[in-house]
């Protein structure tokens, strides 16, 4: 089985798109609620936002938003970025926000976060540059290698692993399927492949690759839905 997320990453309050993880290069798309709306009349199940402002300051920045759309369409929502506390978490699910993602505390206290997938529906955020972890909006890279810190969720109460090649984010170069694998099998967890998802052809490697092992996972498309390179109402039809 693989799942399709469609993304939504927001900066001020715009739907936007970075190339690997550089907020200068930030490109506006438009009004994030249009957009769910547009993934939710195409035939969606989930919508992946990462709020980038509170990635960068580690605290929610877009919460209005974030807030409107859970209101205003039907869409699972999975959510990351500053999510720090469980006071931010709490606040998030009050909300009705489905799947929430802790990318630097998993590294920086992965005991943390297994307490709170316990309580809470927890997806871990493991972004790697070069074989290691970086947190805080992707400026810091940590010593952690991402199979290690995979690893470390064996057998916890997380509902998935969304993995980030940041090399690819934003690129259009084709999402990493063997790496994306590898932290599925190190993990035991659900993996949701990340970073420079190109093409149909993408999809058909990972469902392959996911089928071979007897595993399932998801993949989430943003750039190429942006920039037209990709039809998502196919690939929506084809795959949810």
């Amino acid at each position: 089985m693989l799942e399709i997320f469609p993304a939504i990453d927001l900066k001020e309050g715009k739907a936007v798109r970075l190339f690997q993880g550089e907020m200068a290069s930030a490109k506006i798309y438009g009004e994030a609620s249009e957009f769910a709306k547009k993934f939710e009349d195409l035939g969606a199940k989930w919508v992946h936002i990462v709020d980038l402002d509170g990635a960068f300051c580690g605290k929610p920045k877009n919460l209005a938003v974030i807030e409107n759309i859970a209101k205003t369409c039907q869409l699972k929502i999975q959510l990351g970025g500053g999510i720090r506390d469980e006071d931010t978490i709490k606040t998030y699910t009050d909300m009705g926000i489905d799947r929430l993602i802790l990318g630097s505390v998993a590294m920086k206290n992965p005991a943390f976060v297994k307490e709170m997938a316990k309580k809470y529906k927890i997806a871990v955020g493991i972004d790697s540059k070069n074989g290691k972890v970086a947190v805080d909006g992707w400026a810091k890279t940590g010593e952690i290698k991402d199979l290690e810190l995979a690893e470390m969720f064996q057998n916890s109460d997380i509902d998935a692993i969304i993995c980030t090649d940041i090399s690819r984010d934003g690129a259009l170069s084709g999402i990493n399927v063997e790496w994306t694998l590898q932290m599925a099998k190190h993990s035991g967890c659900f993996c949701i492949a990340s970073g420079g998802f190109k093409d149909k052809n993408d999809l058909y490697a990972l469902e392959q690759g996911l089928k071979d092992n007897a595993m399932c996972g998801g993949v989430i498309i943003g750039k190429a839905y942006y920039e037209g390179q990709v039809d998502l109402g196919w690939v929506l039809k084809r795959f949810v």
